[in-house]
Order: structure tokens, then C-alpha cells, then sequence
């Protein structure tokens, strides 16, 4: 089993749809039952109560338009315990990598990757702030594919 955590700020927009991007890719290859795929947030910004908020409309929208659910999805926070969990913590910007190293501490097994490392390298922009989905959506998908790529020769 490949576990894969997928990293972002609030884990409402970037994360869950790469989380949610990924298991479609795996589903439709007939390969889901090798993945544990997952997405957490390194701040607790859209945790309230101990209750994470839902995938942010637009993001679920742009997934929809494509034909991926994310009901259910609620924001949860990235935990030190996490890094024994998963085999790839794969973070959406550098600061995401930046904020994901301050909570596991240590990155010793080198588990901490940008998505589009997988790619042609750069990072994965936040609609949040830029409200370009559609865009957002297109790289996750483009670093999904590499990431399935490289694990190729674990499959």
C-alpha cells in the first residue's frame, strides 16, 4: 500500500483536491486498492471546534466539472504522527513545506515534496487568493500524473 498525504494551508481548495484528483486517477486505472490517499492543512484556520469546514464551494465546483466528489471532505490538521503514517507528504507551495517541517520536525526518510516536483517542478498556486480553479485543478492534475509516473515502479 502507497500512502500519500497530500499538504496545503487550510486543507479546504488545494490539498482536498488533489486528494480527491488522485483517488479518481487510481479508481479509473483499477488501481485504488494500492493507495491510502489523503490531505491535511498545516494551520488550523478552517478548524472550528474541532470540527474542519468543508472543501470551499468553487474548489468542489471545479471538481464536480470534471466528475469528482469530495462530500464529506472536512479540513483536518497535518500531525507529527502523520510522518510515520504516510509514505509522501507532497505540499502544494514552499511554505506549505516550510509550515509541514515545523509540525513533523524532521524529514529524515526525505518524504516532503512539492506536487509538481513530480512535475516540471515550480508550485501549485492558491485560488484562495487568485481565484483561478480551473488553473489550480489543471496543475494538481498535471502533478498528479507525475506523481503516479514515479511510483510507477511500485505498482
Amino acid at each position: 500500500m502507497i500512502r500519500i498525504m497530500f499538504i496545503c494551508h487550510g486543507n479546504i481548495c488545494r490539498s482536498p483536491m488533489a486528494e480527491f484528483v488522485l483517488k479518481d486517477m487510481v479508481q479509473k486505472r483499477g488501481i485504488a486498492q494500492r493507495f491510502s490517499i489523503a490531505s491535511s492543512a498545516t494551520s488550523r484556520e478552517e478548524i472550528w471546534g474541532g470540527v474542519g469546514n468543508p472543501v470551499y464551494p468553487p474548489a468542489r465546483e471545479e471538481l464536480a466539472r470534471h466528475g469528482i466528489s469530495c462530500d464529506g471532505k472536512r479540513a483536518v490538521q497535518l500531525t507529527k504522527a502523520d510522518y510515520s503514517r504516510y509514505d509522501y507528504l507532497i505540499c502544494m507551495d514552499n511554505s506549505n513545506l516550510r509550515n509541514a517541517m515545523r509540525i513533523v520536525k524532521s524529514d529524515p526518510d526525505n518524504k516532503l515534496r512539492l506536487l509538481l516536483d513530480f512535475a516540471d517542478g515550480g508550485t501549485i498556486a492558491d485560488p484562495w487568493y487568485n481565484g483561478n480553479f480551473d488553473r489550480t485543478y489543471r496543475d494538481i492534475v498535471r502533478g498528479c500524473e507525475g506523481l503516479l509516473d514515479a511510483l510507477s515502479h511500485q505498482m
